[in-house]
């Protein structure tokens, strides 16, 4: 599987003073080819060409580089879902749907990076890390909450709203880095669409006329 490098400006292999950084570029192509629990400090270290005991002059252990990929993962993530929100522009409904396909692209474009933020909550112990997952999240929150009331809908039931979208995107994208949702017969971007303006239409309609279903 072709790995995009821009989070790390392109770099492959460790040069001199940038260890860390390498090592977590190793840890991202690792994680995406065998899962969040599928590499060892001591195999990324071979992949940049250091001593097994290097990696520890930058991380404690093992949970601690997931930690970091998981940061800036969550990192890039945010920004790329804010630079579709666009200030909801022209609306929120418009705005929203670039929403959802911000979210299933960055899934596909880093496979490493979405396994290490979703793989496993103990990545998210970190502050840095914990931090910048909130930021993602709320930004789904907030989303949620301009569609609510372009609606003409309360939007105290935005985080609810936020919840469902998020489980439902996260759904979709899973099936489709494990290959579940073969594009030329089940295209995963038709289905993250219908399936969320499904959950935003109930949730619209639950919140105009309370106790209907």
């Amino acid at each position: 599987m072709k790995q995009r490098n821009d989070f790390l400006g392109g770099r492959r292999g460790y040069h001199h003073g940038r260890l860390k950084d390498a090592l977590i570029e190793a840890a991202r192509n690792l994680v995406a080819e065998r899962g969040p629990a599928g590499f060892t400090l001591s195999e990324a270290a071979r992949m940049v060409g250091v001593t097994a005991a290097a990696p520890y002059r930058h991380f404690s252990d093992r949970n601690d580089l997931m930690s970091e990929l998981a940061r800036r993962g969550f990192a890039a993530f945010a920004s790329r879902l804010e630079a579709a929100w666009d200030n909801g522009q022209p609306d929120a409904v418009t705005a929203f749907r670039r929403l959802g396909a911000a979210y299933l692209a960055f899934a596909r474009d880093e496979p490493g990076l979405y396994n290490a933020m979703f793989g496993n909550v103990q990545a998210l112990n970190s502050p840095g890390s914990g931090a910048a997952a909130d930021r993602a999240l709320a930004m789904i929150h907030y989303a949620c909450a301009a569609v609510l009331r372009q609606y003409g809908a309360p939007d105290a039931s935005a985080r609810d709203l936020a919840l469902q979208v998020w489980a439902y995107s996260h759904g979709v994208a899973q099936l489709a880095l494990s290959g579940h949702l073969d594009s030329s017969a089940s295209d995963p971007s038709a289905i993250m669409a219908a399936g969320v303006s499904n959950i935003v239409e109930m949730a619209v309609r639950r919140a105009v006329a309370p106790g209907r279903p």
